[in-house]
């Protein structure tokens, strides 16, 4: 059974892109508003809201108090960072040995080193190599037959000694 699927109109695909990105604005206001509501209690919480005293003392007290807070609360932050630091690493050493473990390193670039077979066969097989790839070795010999006007060309030997033959054709050419 075949199934088929009709293509969306240019003005359909629009209307639900539209759709879409509408839905999708809401959400993103509706979480917007529900981190800044997160926000404001955890602040409700953490920081009371600041009753002034009038009096000198009961300022002096207040910052007191104030500043023990900060101590703590600057405490805690140091707390956080050490142990974030600590996992930090942790994570940077355990990524070191996955990295190990696949076996995963840079190859150096080889060098391009010319070898006869003969040679290569030695360096693998060392003093066992015993067989030969000289191919030339293996060929059948097969005798030239040397044709006589060849021979001729060659018997010519050195030029002065034949100075008088040579003249002898000259004298052909010029009568």
């Amino acid at each position: 059974v075949s199934i088929c699927r009709k293509r969306l109109s240019a003005r359909r695909k629009h209307t639900l892109k539209s759709c879409m990105l509408v839905v999708a604005t809401n959400l993103l206001e509706a979480e917007a508003t529900s981190k800044t509501e997160e926000r404001e209690k955890f602040l409700a919480g953490k920081c009371p809201p600041l009753e002034l005293p009038y009096s000198k003392e009961e300022l002096l007290e207040l910052c007191k108090k104030l500043h023990e807070q900060v101590d703590a609360s600057e405490e805690e932050r140091y707390s956080i960072e050490f142990k974030l630091d600590m996992v930090l690493n942790e994570v940077k050493d355990l990524n070191i040995k996955i990295v190990d473990l696949r076996g995963k390193f840079k190859r150096p670039h080889l060098k391009k080193v010319r070898m006869s077979a003969d040679a290569m066969l030695k360096a693998l097989l060392g003093s066992k190599h015993t067989v030969n790839m000289d191919l030339r070795a293996n060929l059948k010999q097969v005798k030239k037959e040397v044709k006589e006007e060849d021979k001729q060309l060659r018997d010519v030997g050195d030029w002065r000694k034949n100075i008088e033959d040579k003249s002898d054709r000259k004298k052909m050419f010029d009568s």
